[in-house]
Protein backbone atom coordinates (compact mmCIF):
# COMPACT_ATOMS: atom_id res chain seq x y z
CA UNK A 1 0.00 0.00 0.00
CA UNK A 2 2.93 2.53 0.84
CA UNK A 3 4.68 1.77 -2.53
CA UNK A 4 1.14 2.75 -4.25
CA UNK A 5 1.02 5.74 -2.44
CA UNK A 6 4.18 6.62 -3.32
CA UNK A 7 3.95 6.41 -6.85
CA UNK A 8 0.64 8.67 -7.01
CA UNK A 9 2.76 10.88 -5.00
CA UNK A 10 5.51 11.14 -7.88
CA UNK A 11 2.54 11.35 -10.63
CA UNK A 12 0.68 13.73 -8.61
CA UNK A 13 4.13 15.99 -8.81
CA UNK A 14 4.48 15.69 -12.25
CA UNK A 15 0.93 16.67 -13.14
CA UNK A 16 1.50 19.51 -10.86
CA UNK A 17 4.57 20.53 -12.93
CA UNK A 18 3.40 20.12 -15.95
CA UNK A 19 1.37 23.23 -15.96
CA UNK A 20 4.35 25.24 -15.48
CA UNK A 21 6.37 23.98 -18.52
CA UNK A 22 6.79 26.32 -21.91
CA UNK A 23 4.66 27.72 -23.98
CA UNK A 24 3.96 25.56 -27.03
CA UNK A 25 4.26 26.75 -30.69
CA UNK A 26 0.60 27.75 -31.94
CA UNK A 27 2.92 28.59 -35.80
CA UNK A 28 3.96 31.16 -37.31
CA UNK A 29 2.81 34.22 -38.87
CA UNK A 30 3.16 34.84 -42.56
CA UNK A 31 2.36 35.77 -45.87
CA UNK A 32 0.58 32.22 -47.21
CA UNK A 33 0.49 32.13 -51.37
CA UNK A 34 -2.63 30.64 -53.43
CA UNK A 35 -3.78 30.46 -56.67
CA UNK A 36 -7.63 29.99 -57.53
CA UNK A 37 -9.00 26.75 -59.03
CA UNK A 38 -12.52 27.09 -60.09
CA UNK A 39 -14.37 27.66 -56.98
CA UNK A 40 -11.82 27.44 -54.41
CA UNK A 41 -8.26 28.48 -53.38
CA UNK A 42 -5.65 25.75 -53.70
CA UNK A 43 -1.85 26.72 -51.99
CA UNK A 44 0.45 27.39 -54.50
CA UNK A 45 3.21 24.81 -55.21
CA UNK A 46 5.68 27.23 -55.61
CA UNK A 47 6.81 31.02 -54.51
CA UNK A 48 5.36 33.99 -56.22
CA UNK A 49 9.06 34.83 -57.21
CA UNK A 50 9.14 31.69 -59.23
CA UNK A 51 5.71 31.17 -60.22
CA UNK A 52 4.32 32.59 -63.70
CA UNK A 53 0.61 32.83 -63.62
CA UNK A 54 -0.94 32.86 -67.68
CA UNK A 55 -3.38 35.30 -68.56
CA UNK A 56 -6.25 35.30 -66.64
CA UNK A 57 -5.03 33.46 -63.61
CA UNK A 58 -6.67 34.89 -60.28
CA UNK A 59 -3.86 34.47 -57.39
CA UNK A 60 -4.24 35.41 -53.99
CA UNK A 61 -2.40 36.24 -50.53
CA UNK A 62 -3.40 35.84 -46.87
CA UNK A 63 -1.37 37.09 -43.73
CA UNK A 64 -2.30 34.96 -40.40
CA UNK A 65 -1.25 32.82 -38.12
CA UNK A 66 -0.86 28.64 -38.98
CA UNK A 67 1.15 26.02 -38.61
CA UNK A 68 1.23 24.57 -42.04
CA UNK A 69 -0.02 24.85 -45.51
CA UNK A 70 -2.73 22.29 -44.09
CA UNK A 71 -4.29 24.68 -41.91
CA UNK A 72 -3.43 28.38 -43.32
CA UNK A 73 -5.82 30.54 -43.42
CA UNK A 74 -7.27 31.29 -47.54
CA UNK A 75 -7.98 35.01 -49.03
CA UNK A 76 -11.58 36.20 -48.18
CA UNK A 77 -13.49 38.06 -50.50
CA UNK A 78 -14.75 37.72 -54.56
CA UNK A 79 -12.02 36.46 -56.53
CA UNK A 80 -13.44 36.07 -59.87
CA UNK A 81 -10.99 37.27 -62.78
CA UNK A 82 -13.68 39.09 -64.58
CA UNK A 83 -14.95 41.49 -61.99
CA UNK A 84 -11.52 42.16 -60.74
CA UNK A 85 -9.83 43.01 -64.09
CA UNK A 86 -12.98 44.16 -65.68
CA UNK A 87 -11.78 47.92 -66.34
CA UNK A 88 -8.10 47.10 -67.16
CA UNK A 89 -8.26 45.96 -70.76
CA UNK A 90 -6.20 43.89 -72.24
CA UNK A 91 -2.75 44.64 -74.54
CA UNK A 92 -0.72 43.04 -77.09
CA UNK A 93 2.15 41.37 -75.50
CA UNK A 94 0.86 41.88 -72.02
CA UNK A 95 -1.19 39.61 -69.71
CA UNK A 96 -3.33 40.84 -67.00
CA UNK A 97 -3.09 38.50 -63.70
CA UNK A 98 -6.16 39.09 -60.75
CA UNK A 99 -4.97 38.99 -57.63
CA UNK A 100 -6.34 39.19 -54.10
CA UNK A 101 -4.64 40.81 -51.03
CA UNK A 102 -6.20 39.76 -47.68
CA UNK A 103 -4.47 41.08 -44.65
CA UNK A 104 -5.85 38.99 -42.10
CA UNK A 105 -7.74 39.64 -38.46
CA UNK A 106 -6.79 41.65 -35.78
CA UNK A 107 -5.77 38.34 -33.83
CA UNK A 108 -3.29 37.24 -36.29
CA UNK A 109 -1.63 41.11 -36.08
CA UNK A 110 1.53 41.57 -34.97
CA UNK A 111 1.42 43.50 -31.27
CA UNK A 112 0.72 47.27 -32.01
CA UNK A 113 -0.12 46.89 -35.66
CA UNK A 114 -3.87 46.74 -37.28
CA UNK A 115 -4.43 44.99 -40.68
CA UNK A 116 -5.34 47.21 -43.53
CA UNK A 117 -8.79 46.34 -45.35
CA UNK A 118 -8.65 43.59 -47.71
CA UNK A 119 -7.57 44.63 -51.68
CA UNK A 120 -7.88 43.33 -54.84
CA UNK A 121 -5.82 44.23 -58.06
CA UNK A 122 -5.62 43.16 -61.44
CA UNK A 123 -1.66 43.46 -62.38
CA UNK A 124 -0.99 44.23 -66.38
CA UNK A 125 2.93 43.12 -67.12
CA UNK A 126 4.56 41.63 -69.42
CA UNK A 127 3.98 37.80 -70.58
CA UNK A 128 6.47 36.06 -68.93
CA UNK A 129 6.69 38.30 -65.63
CA UNK A 130 6.54 36.28 -62.18
CA UNK A 131 3.83 36.71 -59.60
CA UNK A 132 6.13 38.84 -57.55
CA UNK A 133 6.44 41.09 -60.61
CA UNK A 134 3.04 41.42 -60.89
CA UNK A 135 2.31 42.34 -56.97
CA UNK A 136 4.98 44.61 -56.75
CA UNK A 137 3.28 46.47 -60.31
CA UNK A 138 0.33 46.92 -57.85
CA UNK A 139 0.55 46.86 -54.01
CA UNK A 140 4.23 48.09 -53.19
CA UNK A 141 6.23 48.50 -50.87
CA UNK A 142 7.07 44.65 -50.85
CA UNK A 143 9.92 43.45 -48.51
CA UNK A 144 11.80 40.13 -48.25
CA UNK A 145 14.32 38.62 -46.39
CA UNK A 146 17.41 37.14 -47.56
CA UNK A 147 16.31 34.34 -48.44
CA UNK A 148 13.21 35.32 -50.26
CA UNK A 149 10.70 34.72 -48.15
CA UNK A 150 7.86 37.41 -48.73
CA UNK A 151 7.74 39.15 -45.41
CA UNK A 152 5.65 42.42 -46.00
CA UNK A 153 2.96 43.32 -48.89
CA UNK A 154 1.87 47.50 -48.95
CA UNK A 155 4.58 48.08 -46.33
CA UNK A 156 2.30 45.27 -43.66
CA UNK A 157 3.73 44.23 -41.11
CA UNK A 158 6.40 46.58 -40.87
CA UNK A 159 8.36 44.21 -39.13
CA UNK A 160 8.67 40.78 -38.45
CA UNK A 161 8.64 37.81 -40.91
CA UNK A 162 7.67 34.54 -40.29
CA UNK A 163 7.76 34.90 -36.29
CA UNK A 164 7.08 31.92 -34.52
CA UNK A 165 3.55 32.11 -32.50
CA UNK A 166 3.25 30.73 -29.22
CA UNK A 167 0.01 29.37 -27.65
CA UNK A 168 0.74 32.23 -24.65
CA UNK A 169 1.10 34.55 -27.92
CA UNK A 170 -2.12 33.81 -29.00
CA UNK A 171 -3.96 33.67 -26.31
CA UNK A 172 -2.80 37.47 -24.93
CA UNK A 173 -4.57 38.91 -27.89
CA UNK A 174 -8.07 37.74 -26.21
CA UNK A 175 -9.58 40.32 -24.38
CA UNK A 176 -10.79 37.59 -21.80
CA UNK A 177 -7.93 35.77 -19.97
CA UNK A 178 -7.87 32.02 -20.05
CA UNK A 179 -9.34 30.22 -16.59
CA UNK A 180 -5.62 28.14 -17.21
CA UNK A 181 -3.23 31.32 -17.30
CA UNK A 182 -1.17 32.67 -14.51
CA UNK A 183 -2.10 35.36 -11.88
CA UNK A 184 -1.82 38.78 -12.21
CA UNK A 185 1.17 39.01 -9.75
CA UNK A 186 3.26 36.28 -11.69
CA UNK A 187 2.50 33.76 -9.52
CA UNK A 188 1.77 29.37 -9.67
CA UNK A 189 -0.79 28.58 -12.03
CA UNK A 190 -4.14 26.60 -10.97
CA UNK A 191 -2.64 23.20 -12.15
CA UNK A 192 0.40 23.87 -9.68
CA UNK A 193 -1.98 24.17 -6.69
CA UNK A 194 -4.15 21.58 -7.53
CA UNK A 195 -0.90 19.16 -7.83
CA UNK A 196 0.07 20.42 -4.50
CA UNK A 197 -3.46 19.67 -2.68
CA UNK A 198 -3.48 16.11 -3.97
CA UNK A 199 0.14 15.98 -2.84
CA UNK A 200 -0.42 17.37 0.44
CA UNK A 201 -3.98 14.78 0.35
CA UNK A 202 -2.16 11.36 -0.55
CA UNK A 203 0.91 12.59 1.93
CA UNK A 204 -1.74 12.66 4.69
CA UNK A 205 -3.42 9.30 4.14
CA UNK A 206 0.20 7.54 3.58
CA UNK A 207 0.97 8.87 7.22
CA UNK A 208 -2.09 7.43 8.65
CA UNK A 209 -2.20 4.13 6.49
CA UNK A 210 1.89 3.70 8.49
CA UNK A 211 0.39 4.84 11.97
CA UNK A 212 -2.36 1.88 11.37
CA UNK A 213 -0.29 -0.38 10.37
CA UNK A 214 2.13 0.12 13.47
CA UNK A 215 -1.18 -0.09 16.13
CA UNK A 216 -1.99 -3.51 14.56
Amino acid sequence: MIRRLAALLVAALFLGLAGTGPAQAAGYRYWSFWDRDGDRWVYATEGPSTARPADGAVQGFRFAVSEDSRDASRPRGAASFEAICARTPARDGMKRVALVVDFGTPADAPSGEIPPPARTACARVRQDATTAEALASTAKPLRYDPNALLCAISGYPESGCGDQVTTTDKDSASTEPSASSADDDGGPSVGVYAGGALIAALAAAAVWQARRRGNV
